[in-house]
């Protein structure tokens, strides 16, 4: 299992918790390093990868980066550099996710750590951007929490859990809240608000791209 040594720890790597939160890759490289890593882009980067492994296509990482959207890419770089197993999560397939950690985590033998990584949004696609707070990475992130909770993988970070109880709270305006949204209000006005709308549908399909090699394929 990947952990970090003692003179590494500091007070924001979450490293005393199991499932763990932060955004962006510069959250990413906050935390204490995690066996697994949730990179969380739910408009569109894991939404749409997503959608596409299901229909049994490959997806490279370099191609959908350029083709969808930079966030979650440059989240799933870091983390794969990283050495951490990168799956993606978003609303669509949150319990799915959580079973492959519960897998995945029976499959070690040992308790597996998971740092969720909302991807939140740039102001443009410059990398080095500012990144701003996105509400429907944040209610993508804390489905994925919730549905590993209800599963028994529960020792999560004050931030995760947070993450959780807001998912909890609101998921019954997700649709409205995802749709209204500035991303969603900005990809309703380039005319795909029905991507936006299969965006906040929850647990639509049952599988997870795992990136190995560069490439996402379906779990």
């Amino acid at each position: 299992m990947l952990s970090a040594t003692p003179t590494e720890l500091t007070p924001f790597d979450q490293h005393r918790y199991q499932v763990r939160l932060e955004w962006g890759a510069s959250g990413l490289a906050r935390l204490a390093p995690s066996d697994l890593v949730v990179v969380v882009d739910v408009l569109r980067f894991s939404t749409s990868v997503t959608d596409a492994v299901a229909r049994g296509d490959r997806v490279a990482l370099d191609a959908a980066a350029h083709a969808v959207s930079i966030n979650g890419a440059a989240v799933a770089e870091a983390a794969a550099a990283a050495g951490a197993r990168v799956l993606l999560g978003c609303l669509r397939n949150a319990a799915a996710v959580a079973a492959e950690v519960l897998a995945e985590q029976r499959r070690r033998g040992e308790r597996t750590s998971v740092a969720v990584i909302a991807a939140g949004e740039r102001v443009s696609r410059d990398p080095d951007a500012d990144l701003r707070f996105a509400v429907e990475d944040l209610l993508g992130a804390g489905a994925i929490v919730a549905a590993l909770t209800d599963l028994g993988i529960d020792h999560t970070s004050p931030e995760a859990a947070a993450a959780c109880e807001s998912y909890r709270g609101l998921g019954r305006a997700v649709r409205h809240l995802v749709t209204a949204s500035g991303s969603g209000q900005e990809l309703i006005a380039a005319g795909r608000r029905d991507e936006v709308l299969a965006a906040a549908e929850v647990d639509a399909v049952g599988v997870v791209p795992v990136l190995e090699d560069g490439v996402f394929t379906a779990r």
